[in-house]
């Protein structure tokens, strides 16, 4: 096999594997999302280990708290921007080697799928903020092919971060102060509702996981 065939072998293999995604989550969504209804997570849903002790007995419907971070342009991003919104997040560092390049790949997959959807966005927030400035997660960004006006790449203060993960999105199952020597890792996709609800965790390795994270977001739309 010549080279130039070679390529144009690879190409088309990624080609039809693009294709062969968005026929599964058609197909997905077609059959699944007039079915089927999503719960509405409560930190009693959530293994107790994963929950912190200050919010694990709360018997009023869970919502994620405000939150004060800073995006790879500089702006400060609160939960305004995402007020009527359906959006996806995750926790990642600009300089992970291992889940994070598949979760950010994944995630721009579910952002190619919404790219006319503006009622669809995302928040990657990072746990390593003394690292992560805004140069390196604008770099970051670049290289990812992130939207500006659909994906937030944060960094801000880590102990709010670590907070933010633990009791509000229920992200992590150890538990840490946000100090120094504290770190969390993991590869949690959670989607929130338009009213700060979490209704559906996901691993955002797994392309599988991605189908079904893209097939929930249908039925939150309908």
């Amino acid at each position: 096999m010549t080279i130039r065939r070679y390529i144009l072998a690879i190409n088309m293999n990624v080609y039809e594997s693009h294709i062969l995604f968005l026929l599964i989550v058609l197909i997905c969504s077609i059959t699944q999302s007039c079915k089927r209804e999503l719960p509405i997570f409560k930190p009693s849903d959530f293994n107790a280990q994963l929950v912190d002790k200050s919010v694990i007995s709360g018997k009023e419907e869970h919502r994620v708290k405000d939150f004060s971070l800073i995006n790879q342009n500089g702006f400060e991003i609160t939960q305004k921007d995402y007020e009527g919104k359906i959006y996806v997040t995750d926790f990642f560092f600009a300089t992970c080697l291992g889940i994070c390049p598949i979760m950010t790949g994944n995630m721009a997959k579910i952002q190619e799928e919404y790219i006319n959807d503006s009622d669809i966005m995302f928040l990657s927030i990072s746990v390593t903020p003394e690292i992560d400035s805004i140069s390196i997660l604008k770099d970051y960004a670049n290289s990812q092919g992130v939207i500006d006006s659909k994906w937030n790449l944060t960094t801000g203060n880590k102990r709010h971060i670590y907070k933010l993960a633990r009791e509000s999105y229920f992200a992590v199952l150890e538990k840490g102060d946000g100090g120094p020597q504290d770190f969390i890792h993991t590869p949690n996709f959670i989607l929130i509702d338009k009213k700060k609800r979490i209704r559906g965790v996901y691993d955002g390795t797994r392309q599988d996981e991605i189908v079904r994270l893209i097939s929930d977001i249908n039925v939150l739309k309908k």
